[in-house]
Parts: C-alpha cells; sequence; structure tokens
C-alpha cells in the first residue's frame, strides 16, 4: 500500500518528532540522484539507548497515525544504531559516539554541504 503522505510530508513528520525529542545533530540529506533507495536520509543521534529507543518508537507511532507503513526497523536490542525505514524517508538514529565510528553522513556528502539541512537546535 502507497503511503497518503509525500516524501516531504513523511520528512517534516519525522524532523518534527526528532526535534521535539531533542534528539542532536538532526540532519537530512536529500538522496534525489544519489540513490533509488529513498527521497531523503534522516540522521540524528541520542545521549542514551533509552533515548534512541524512545525516538524510534515515537517516529513509528507518529508514521502508523499518518497511514504510514514502515518497510523495516531495526536494531531496537542494543539500540546502538537504530534504522527506520520509511519508504521515502531513511531514518538512522545512534548514540554518538556510535554515530562517529560509522561517518554514515560521509558516504552520503559527495556533493555540496549546501545540500545537507540541519534541523532544531544545539
Amino acid at each position: 500500500m502507497l503511503s497518503p503522505l509525500e516524501a516531504e510530508q513523511i520528512l517534516d513528520l519525522i524532523t518534527s518528532s526528532l526535534d521535539t525529542d531533542k534528539a542532536e545533530n538532526i540532519q537530512t540529506i536529500p538522496l534525489h540522484g544519489k540513490s533509488s533507495m529513498a527521497d531523503y536520509m534522516v540522521i540524528a543521534s541520542g545521549s542514551s539507548s533509552r533515548q534512541v529507543t524512545a525516538m524510534a518508537e515515537h517516529i513509528e507511532f507518529k508514521l502508523k497515525q499518518a497511514g504510514v507503513n514502515l518497510l523495516g526497523l531495526e536494531g531496537m536490542r542494543q539500540a546502538n544504531w537504530v534504522l527506520l525505514d520509511a519508504n521515502d524517508v531513511i531514518v538512522h538514529l545512534f548514540r554518538p559516539e556510535v554515530r562517529d565510528f560509522y561517518g554514515l553522513e560521509r558516504m552520503w556528502l559527495h556533493a555540496s554541504d549546501e545540500e545537507v539541512v540541519t534541523v532544531g537546535h544545539d
């Protein structure tokens, strides 16, 4: 079933949820022309595994309320790195040291930094 929401609406729902949950260093990376897997990737950090889990659960709940089916949810057991696949938007939630170790942003930032949108307040 296709989502009733457009990719940008899903992105707004996710980034708003993360901002409300006080996620750290929220970054949105447009994937147009870079990958066919999704339109956007969102990367954010939580200060603890508990916060990462809560952020993922809140996103899952809000997406479900909006009629968006998650295609995948991985990593909830340890919550060092949680992946949510909302079809048009892929979300990676990390504890800060895990995020630093993997450096996922660097893989997708071959284009200019102007394409990366930082959301919220740090």
